[in-house]
C-alpha cells in the first residue's frame, strides 16, 4: 500500500447537457478549468446510452469485458481521478431492472443533465495512481 496526503484546492462544478458524451464532456470541465490533476468528487444525473468496461478475469493479467446497451438510467454514483488531464472514471448505474457499472468509456449519452464535481489537487502528480504495478513503481513515479 502507499498512501499519500494531498491538499484539495478549488472544487469546480461542471452541469453537462442532454446528448453529450459522458466521459468527454468531463474531460472538457477538467480541462477548461484547468484541472490536469484532481478528483472527481461525485456525479449525478441520467444517460441513455452506457458505455463501460469491467475486468473479466480474477487474476492477473487480466483482460477488460466491455459492455454497453441503451435504456434510461440513473447515474447513482461517479467517481474517480483526473491524471495529467486524462480522466478515469469509474460509475455506478440503475433502472426499475437493476443495476450496472464499471470503468466509464466514451459513448456513455446523456439523458436529461449531469452535473459533476472536480476536486483540484494542483500539481501533485497522480501517475500511476490509476495503473496496476509494483508499489515499487509507483513511488518511484513520484
Amino acid at each position: 500500500m502507499y498512501t499519500q496526503s494531498i491538499a484539495l484546492g478549488r472544487v469546480v462544478m461542471a452541469r453537462l447537457d442532454p446528448g453529450e458524451d459522458l466521459l468527454q464532456a468531463i474531460g472538457r470541465a477538467a480541462a477548461e478549468n484547468s484541472v490536469a490533476n484532481g478528483l472527481i468528487l461525485n456525479g449525478v444525473g441520467s444517460i441513455n446510452r452506457y458505455h463501460v468496461h469491467v475486468v473479466a478475469l480474477p487474476t492477473l493479467p487480466t483482460r477488460d469485458e466491455f459492455i454497453w446497451g441503451e435504456g434510461a438510467f440513473d447515474i447513482l454514483s461517479l467517481s474517480g481521478l483526473v491524471i495529467a488531464g486524462r480522466v478515469h472514471a469509474h460509475i455506478t448505474l440503475a433502472n426499475e431492472q437493476g443495476a450496472l457499472g464499471g470503468h466509464l468509456e466514451e459513448g456513455t449519452r446523456i439523458l436529461t443533465f449531469a452535473v459533476v464535481t472536480l476536486g483540484d489537487v494542483g500539481d501533485v502528480d497522480l501517475t500511476g495512481w490509476d495503473s496496476v504495478g509494483r508499489l515499487e513503481d509507483i513511488i518511484s513515479n513520484k
